[in-house]
């Protein structure tokens, strides 16, 4: 019998047949599929088929990214935004691939991140990547994992084999066609964002820190990116604060090993 993990609107799991698994010391339950109901409504079957749809056709994140050269500038803005600034999150990004590149050779990135110790944890898959003019165009779906599980999956990449049901995996596994040789785990870096509300804008101001150094960034993902681009430079200049377009992202400069020359 094969198993698969099935996930509540909590992401706990629950039992179907008394089967247990043991996963990174935690006792999981899990079950087989069940079987079609075949009083299910047609309503119902059509907003199953809509959801779905949705899952299949991963929305577009655009945002305005503009690098800071250095922890001044970042500090800089930070104290000229304080008034504005609702939530601080710390990040821990853990990147994943097949064991023969199927994914960064498809200019692919699948990434967990966990949030703020552990308190949530997020599985996502970007791909299609264009940044061009500090505007970044990227592919992007996510779903809520269960910290834990998250953290089973780095310990061992493959055990994301047994997530069936991942829409992310599915994808993964069927579009880039990763087999038998599964996951191995590229680690990663950490981030601070700190988070603000700026005439109707979220910014995102970051200070990522890699092993080889420290890269500040700001990031506003919006529908108008060339509007938010000139709001944003012009309160940079008027503020004589510097910066320059990204033109890389984190995963990118990660995988370099080396920080970008401003």
């Amino acid at each position: 019998m094969s198993l698969r993990l099935i996930p509540n609107s909590g992401h706990s799991f629950h039992l179907r047949r008394p089967t247990f698994l043991r996963f990174n010391n935690h006792r999981l339950r899990v079950f087989s599929p069940p079987k079609h109901n075949p009083s299910l409504s047609l309503r119902a079957e059509s907003s199953a088929r809509e959801r779905f749809s949705n899952l299949n056709e991963p929305p577009m994140e655009v945002e305005v990214k503009l690098r800071l050269p250095d922890s001044s500038s970042h500090q800089k803005l930070s104290d000229l935004l304080s008034s504005h600034h609702i939530k601080t999150h710390n990040q821990q990004n853990i990147f994943f691939d097949g064991a023969n590149a199927e994914l960064s050779s498809n200019l692919a990135v699948l990434r967990i991140r966990f949030y703020d110790d552990d308190s949530h944890c997020v599985l996502s898959l970007k791909a299609k990547p264009v940044i061009s003019g500090g505007i970044s165009r990227i592919e992007e779906h996510e779903e809520p994992l269960e910290p834990s599980i998250g953290r089973a999956c780095v310990e061992e990449p493959n055990r994301m084999q047994l997530m069936e049901w991942s829409k992310i995996l599915e994808r993964v596994k069927k579009e880039y066609g990763i087999g038998r040789e599964g996951f191995v785990c590229l680690g990663g870096f950490r981030n601070v964002r700190r988070v603000y509300e700026w005439k109707g804008l979220k910014l995102e101001l970051d200070e990522t820190i890699f092993d080889f150094g420290r890269n500040y960034e700001m990031e506003c993902e919006s529908e108008e990116p060339e509007r938010v681009m000139d709001l944003l430079k012009e309160f940079l200049k008027e503020n004589g604060i510097d910066y320059s377009y990204s033109e890389a992202s984190k995963f990118a400069i990660f995988r370099s090993g080396k920080l970008p020359t401003f």
